[in-house]
Protein backbone atom coordinates (compact mmCIF):
# COMPACT_ATOMS: atom_id res chain seq x y z
CA UNK A 1 0.00 0.00 0.00
CA UNK A 2 1.56 3.27 -1.12
CA UNK A 3 2.01 6.26 1.23
CA UNK A 4 -0.18 8.33 -1.10
CA UNK A 5 -3.05 5.85 -0.81
CA UNK A 6 -2.62 5.69 2.97
CA UNK A 7 -2.92 9.47 3.03
CA UNK A 8 -6.17 9.16 1.10
CA UNK A 9 -7.53 6.66 3.59
CA UNK A 10 -6.65 8.96 6.49
CA UNK A 11 -8.45 11.81 4.71
CA UNK A 12 -11.55 9.64 4.22
CA UNK A 13 -11.52 8.58 7.88
CA UNK A 14 -11.08 12.13 9.13
CA UNK A 15 -13.59 13.60 6.69
CA UNK A 16 -16.32 11.10 7.61
CA UNK A 17 -15.64 11.57 11.31
CA UNK A 18 -15.94 15.35 10.93
CA UNK A 19 -19.14 15.03 8.88
CA UNK A 20 -20.77 12.96 11.61
CA UNK A 21 -19.44 15.02 14.50
CA UNK A 22 -20.23 18.44 13.02
CA UNK A 23 -23.32 17.80 10.89
CA UNK A 24 -25.05 15.14 12.97
CA UNK A 25 -23.82 17.05 16.01
CA UNK A 26 -25.76 20.11 14.83
CA UNK A 27 -28.92 18.04 15.27
CA UNK A 28 -27.85 16.40 18.51
CA UNK A 29 -26.86 19.64 20.25
CA UNK A 30 -28.75 22.29 18.31
CA UNK A 31 -31.92 20.91 16.74
CA UNK A 32 -34.19 22.98 19.00
CA UNK A 33 -32.41 26.19 17.95
CA UNK A 34 -31.62 25.36 14.32
CA UNK A 35 -34.60 23.26 13.30
CA UNK A 36 -34.55 20.93 10.28
CA UNK A 37 -33.57 23.74 7.89
CA UNK A 38 -30.55 24.72 9.96
CA UNK A 39 -29.42 21.11 10.27
CA UNK A 40 -29.82 20.59 6.52
CA UNK A 41 -27.57 23.57 5.84
CA UNK A 42 -25.07 22.29 8.41
CA UNK A 43 -24.71 19.06 6.42
CA UNK A 44 -24.31 21.00 3.18
CA UNK A 45 -21.77 23.47 4.58
CA UNK A 46 -19.66 20.74 6.17
CA UNK A 47 -19.51 18.73 2.95
CA UNK A 48 -18.82 21.88 0.94
CA UNK A 49 -15.85 22.75 3.14
CA UNK A 50 -14.51 19.19 3.15
CA UNK A 51 -14.84 18.89 -0.64
CA UNK A 52 -12.40 21.75 -1.13
CA UNK A 53 -10.19 20.74 1.80
CA UNK A 54 -9.64 17.02 1.16
CA UNK A 55 -10.95 16.68 -2.39
CA UNK A 56 -7.41 16.96 -3.81
CA UNK A 57 -6.24 14.32 -1.33
CA UNK A 58 -8.85 11.55 -1.60
CA UNK A 59 -11.65 12.85 -3.78
CA UNK A 60 -13.71 13.53 -0.62
CA UNK A 61 -16.13 10.63 -0.98
CA UNK A 62 -16.73 10.31 2.80
CA UNK A 63 -19.75 8.18 1.87
CA UNK A 64 -19.77 4.48 0.91
CA UNK A 65 -22.55 5.11 -1.63
CA UNK A 66 -20.41 7.69 -3.43
CA UNK A 67 -17.45 5.30 -3.40
CA UNK A 68 -19.66 2.58 -4.89
CA UNK A 69 -20.70 4.99 -7.62
CA UNK A 70 -17.10 5.87 -8.42
CA UNK A 71 -16.14 2.18 -8.40
CA UNK A 72 -18.94 1.19 -10.78
CA UNK A 73 -18.06 4.15 -13.00
CA UNK A 74 -14.49 2.91 -13.35
CA UNK A 75 -12.94 5.69 -11.29
CA UNK A 76 -11.23 3.27 -8.91
CA UNK A 77 -10.61 -0.45 -8.48
CA UNK A 78 -12.17 -2.80 -5.93
CA UNK A 79 -9.12 -2.81 -3.63
CA UNK A 80 -9.18 0.96 -3.42
CA UNK A 81 -12.93 1.03 -2.81
CA UNK A 82 -12.63 -1.55 -0.03
CA UNK A 83 -10.03 0.59 1.72
CA UNK A 84 -12.25 3.65 1.38
CA UNK A 85 -15.23 1.78 2.86
CA UNK A 86 -13.26 0.65 5.89
CA UNK A 87 -11.99 4.18 6.48
CA UNK A 88 -15.46 5.70 6.06
CA UNK A 89 -17.26 3.33 8.42
CA UNK A 90 -14.49 3.69 10.98
CA UNK A 91 -14.70 7.47 10.67
CA UNK A 92 -18.47 7.42 11.12
CA UNK A 93 -18.13 5.36 14.27
CA UNK A 94 -15.38 7.64 15.59
CA UNK A 95 -17.46 10.77 15.00
CA UNK A 96 -20.48 9.21 16.71
CA UNK A 97 -18.29 8.11 19.63
CA UNK A 98 -17.31 11.73 20.28
CA UNK A 99 -20.97 12.75 20.21
CA UNK A 100 -21.81 9.93 22.62
CA UNK A 101 -19.05 11.11 24.93
CA UNK A 102 -20.35 14.69 24.87
CA UNK A 103 -23.92 13.59 25.59
CA UNK A 104 -22.83 11.36 28.46
CA UNK A 105 -22.11 12.44 32.01
CA UNK A 106 -18.65 13.49 30.86
CA UNK A 107 -19.89 16.21 28.52
CA UNK A 108 -23.39 16.70 29.96
CA UNK A 109 -24.74 17.87 26.57
CA UNK A 110 -28.45 17.25 26.04
CA UNK A 111 -29.21 14.98 23.08
CA UNK A 112 -32.05 16.90 21.47
CA UNK A 113 -32.79 14.10 19.00
CA UNK A 114 -33.16 11.45 21.67
CA UNK A 115 -31.19 8.90 19.64
CA UNK A 116 -27.85 10.55 18.89
CA UNK A 117 -29.09 11.78 15.51
CA UNK A 118 -29.63 8.26 14.21
CA UNK A 119 -31.98 7.49 11.32
CA UNK A 120 -35.25 5.63 11.80
CA UNK A 121 -38.72 5.17 10.42
CA UNK A 122 -42.13 4.71 12.01
CA UNK A 123 -43.11 8.11 13.35
CA UNK A 124 -43.69 9.89 10.03
CA UNK A 125 -42.93 7.30 7.35
CA UNK A 126 -43.21 3.53 6.94
CA UNK A 127 -40.29 1.19 6.43
CA UNK A 128 -41.16 0.79 2.75
CA UNK A 129 -41.52 4.53 2.35
CA UNK A 130 -38.17 5.13 4.02
CA UNK A 131 -36.52 2.61 1.70
CA UNK A 132 -37.86 4.32 -1.43
CA UNK A 133 -37.00 7.74 0.00
CA UNK A 134 -33.39 6.79 0.72
CA UNK A 135 -32.91 5.20 -2.69
CA UNK A 136 -34.19 8.33 -4.43
CA UNK A 137 -32.33 10.84 -2.25
CA UNK A 138 -29.06 8.95 -2.57
CA UNK A 139 -29.62 8.59 -6.30
CA UNK A 140 -29.85 12.37 -6.52
CA UNK A 141 -26.71 12.91 -4.46
CA UNK A 142 -24.52 10.39 -6.29
CA UNK A 143 -25.93 11.40 -9.67
CA UNK A 144 -24.83 14.99 -9.09
CA UNK A 145 -21.44 13.91 -7.72
CA UNK A 146 -20.71 11.77 -10.77
CA UNK A 147 -21.71 14.46 -13.25
CA UNK A 148 -19.89 17.41 -11.69
CA UNK A 149 -16.57 15.74 -10.87
CA UNK A 150 -13.70 14.68 -13.09
CA UNK A 151 -14.73 16.74 -16.12
CA UNK A 152 -13.62 19.94 -17.82
CA UNK A 153 -16.82 21.96 -17.44
CA UNK A 154 -16.99 24.69 -14.77
CA UNK A 155 -13.77 23.86 -12.91
CA UNK A 156 -13.83 24.76 -9.24
CA UNK A 157 -17.59 24.48 -8.72
CA UNK A 158 -18.06 20.77 -8.02
CA UNK A 159 -17.79 21.19 -4.26
CA UNK A 160 -20.47 23.89 -4.31
CA UNK A 161 -22.87 21.73 -6.33
CA UNK A 162 -22.33 18.73 -4.06
CA UNK A 163 -22.82 20.77 -0.89
CA UNK A 164 -26.04 22.27 -2.26
CA UNK A 165 -27.53 18.93 -3.30
CA UNK A 166 -26.74 17.44 0.12
CA UNK A 167 -28.57 20.38 1.70
CA UNK A 168 -31.55 19.84 -0.61
CA UNK A 169 -31.92 16.13 0.14
CA UNK A 170 -31.72 16.83 3.87
CA UNK A 171 -34.46 19.45 3.60
CA UNK A 172 -36.70 16.71 2.22
CA UNK A 173 -35.55 13.79 4.33
CA UNK A 174 -35.01 15.18 7.83
CA UNK A 175 -38.72 15.45 8.69
CA UNK A 176 -39.32 11.90 7.46
CA UNK A 177 -36.46 9.62 8.53
CA UNK A 178 -33.66 11.98 9.51
CA UNK A 179 -31.97 11.56 6.10
CA UNK A 180 -29.19 9.04 5.68
CA UNK A 181 -27.96 8.93 2.05
CA UNK A 182 -24.72 7.76 3.68
CA UNK A 183 -24.34 4.30 5.28
CA UNK A 184 -21.33 5.41 7.35
CA UNK A 185 -23.24 8.40 8.74
CA UNK A 186 -26.09 6.04 9.76
CA UNK A 187 -24.12 3.16 11.23
CA UNK A 188 -22.04 5.20 13.68
CA UNK A 189 -24.89 6.87 15.59
CA UNK A 190 -27.04 3.70 15.46
CA UNK A 191 -24.33 1.65 17.17
CA UNK A 192 -24.39 4.00 20.15
CA UNK A 193 -28.15 4.66 20.15
CA UNK A 194 -29.07 0.95 20.13
CA UNK A 195 -32.71 -0.13 20.18
CA UNK A 196 -34.82 0.43 17.07
CA UNK A 197 -32.29 2.67 15.29
CA UNK A 198 -29.78 -0.19 15.42
CA UNK A 199 -32.41 -2.77 14.40
CA UNK A 200 -33.41 -0.62 11.42
CA UNK A 201 -29.94 0.52 10.34
CA UNK A 202 -29.77 -2.17 7.65
CA UNK A 203 -32.21 -0.11 5.58
CA UNK A 204 -30.01 2.98 5.80
CA UNK A 205 -27.04 0.94 4.62
CA UNK A 206 -28.72 -1.00 1.82
CA UNK A 207 -31.00 1.66 0.31
CA UNK A 208 -28.26 4.29 -0.22
CA UNK A 209 -26.06 1.70 -1.93
CA UNK A 210 -28.89 0.82 -4.31
CA UNK A 211 -29.48 4.51 -4.99
CA UNK A 212 -25.80 5.01 -5.71
CA UNK A 213 -25.74 2.09 -8.15
CA UNK A 214 -28.81 3.40 -9.98
CA UNK A 215 -27.17 6.81 -10.28
CA UNK A 216 -24.27 5.23 -12.16
CA UNK A 217 -26.59 3.74 -14.76
CA UNK A 218 -28.34 7.06 -15.43
CA UNK A 219 -25.14 9.11 -15.30
CA UNK A 220 -23.64 6.92 -18.02
CA UNK A 221 -26.48 7.94 -20.32
CA UNK A 222 -26.38 11.64 -19.50
CA UNK A 223 -22.69 12.11 -18.79
CA UNK A 224 -20.79 14.99 -20.39
CA UNK A 225 -17.71 14.22 -22.55
CA UNK A 226 -14.92 12.40 -20.74
CA UNK A 227 -11.59 14.07 -20.07
CA UNK A 228 -9.96 12.21 -22.96
CA UNK A 229 -12.76 13.22 -25.31
CA UNK A 230 -12.51 16.83 -24.15
CA UNK A 231 -8.73 16.89 -24.58
CA UNK A 232 -9.04 15.40 -28.06
CA UNK A 233 -11.68 17.96 -29.04
CA UNK A 234 -9.61 20.85 -27.69
CA UNK A 235 -6.30 19.51 -28.90
CA UNK A 236 -4.67 19.76 -25.48
CA UNK A 237 -5.10 19.50 -21.73
CA UNK A 238 -8.52 20.16 -20.23
CA UNK A 239 -9.14 21.77 -16.86
CA UNK A 240 -10.06 19.24 -14.21
CA UNK A 241 -12.09 19.98 -11.11
CA UNK A 242 -10.31 18.20 -8.24
CA UNK A 243 -12.77 19.11 -5.47
CA UNK A 244 -15.20 16.24 -5.87
CA UNK A 245 -15.31 12.46 -6.01
CA UNK A 246 -12.75 11.52 -8.65
CA UNK A 247 -9.88 9.55 -7.14
CA UNK A 248 -6.83 11.84 -7.44
CA UNK A 249 -4.46 10.88 -10.23
CA UNK A 250 -1.43 10.63 -7.95
CA UNK A 251 -3.26 8.06 -5.81
CA UNK A 252 -4.06 5.93 -8.83
CA UNK A 253 -0.52 6.32 -10.19
CA UNK A 254 1.02 5.29 -6.88
CA UNK A 255 -1.24 2.27 -6.54
CA UNK A 256 -0.70 1.16 -10.13
CA UNK A 257 3.04 1.66 -9.81
CA UNK A 258 3.11 -0.48 -6.67
CA UNK A 259 1.13 -3.18 -8.42
CA UNK A 260 3.55 -3.24 -11.33
CA UNK A 261 6.53 -3.52 -9.04
CA UNK A 262 4.99 -6.48 -7.21
CA UNK A 263 3.67 -8.36 -10.22
CA UNK A 264 5.07 -9.24 -13.64
CA UNK A 265 1.76 -8.18 -15.17
CA UNK A 266 -0.06 -4.86 -15.15
CA UNK A 267 -3.48 -4.71 -13.54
Amino acid sequence: MSPVFVRSLIAEFLGTALLVFLAVGSAVAGFDALGPVGVAFAFGFVLLALAYAIGPVSGCHINPAVTLGVLLSGGMVAKEAAGYWVAQFAGGIAGAAVLKLLTSGFGDVEDQTGALGSNDWGATISGGGAFVLEVLLTFMLVFVVLLVTGKAAAPGFAGLAIGLVLTAVHLIGIPLDGTSVNPARSLGPALFAGGEPLEHVWLFILAPLIGGALAVAVARVLRPPTLDETREARGGEAAVDRTGAELPAEVRAAEEGGSRRSSPRDR
